[in-house]
Parts: C-alpha cells; sequence; structure tokens
C-alpha cells in the first residue's frame, strides 16, 4: 500500500533519488538530507504507515523486518561498537514530519541526553 501524497512513499518507488545505504523487498534505507550526526539514516517500510502504532498492529514481522535492517546499517556504518540511537518520533507532539513511519539511525559522535527540557 502507498500514499500517492508521501514523499517517502516517493522515494521508496525510487520516484525522488535518495541516497541509499540498504535495501530488502520491504524495508529502505537512506541517508538524512539534514545530518544531526556523522551517521544519520532513515530505515523505512516501503509500505506506507503512519506511525509506529500503525505499522506494529497491521505488520509486526515488517517492523521486525525494519529493526534489523537498523542494525545492519549500524553495523556498515561502524557505530555498533561505539553506540548509535535508533529514533522513532510517532504523531504530531513528538517531532514527526513526515507521516510514514520512518527510524533515525544516529551515531558517530557522542550524542548527549536522550530528551531536553
Amino acid at each position: 500500500m502507498t500514499d500517492t501524497d508521501c514523499l517517502f512513499c516517493k522515494l521508496a518507488a525510487g520516484e525522488i533519488p535518495s541516497t541509499k545505504v540498504a535495501e530488502t523487498e520491504r524495508v529502505l534505507a537512506f541517508r538524512d538530507l539534514y545530518p544531526k550526526a556523522p551517521t544519520h539514516v532513515l530505515v523505512i517500510p516501503k509500505d506506507h504507515y503512519a506511525n509506529v502504532a500503525e505499522l506494529t498492529a497491521a505488520d509486526p514481522a515488517l517492523a521486525g523486518d525494519v529493526l534489523a535492517v537498523a542494525a545492519e546499517v549500524a553495523a556498515a556504518e561502524g557505530v555498533a561498537d561505539s553506540g548509535w540511537r535508533l529514533i522513532a518520533n510517532s504523531g504530531p507532539d513528538s517531532g514527526q514530519d513526515v507521516f510514514h513511519v520512518h527510524f533515525h539511525v544516529v551515531g558517530g559522535k557522542p550524542l548527549g541526553p536522550m530528551v531536553s527540557a
């Protein structure tokens, strides 16, 4: 399933170019255009789900595939041993601005506190 107006659906379909880091039949990982750390890769399911709850309710196996690709990206980027953060904003109050579930793999430097007041 796709949303024809969704930026990440268009990226997953290859309609918009991206710098791919990893790809499976159901998952795409690509570099963030505005990285917050030396490693900043977005990992998305190719099918459209608006947020984490929607994805996990509809397709738990796909949610697991997304997490597996995130771990593979961390290893490939050389941050698996030093530490990396997996971030999923879910809903407007979290700061989610693209409503296609996505996970940020962030690392390559000390990241500091997880949430600042």
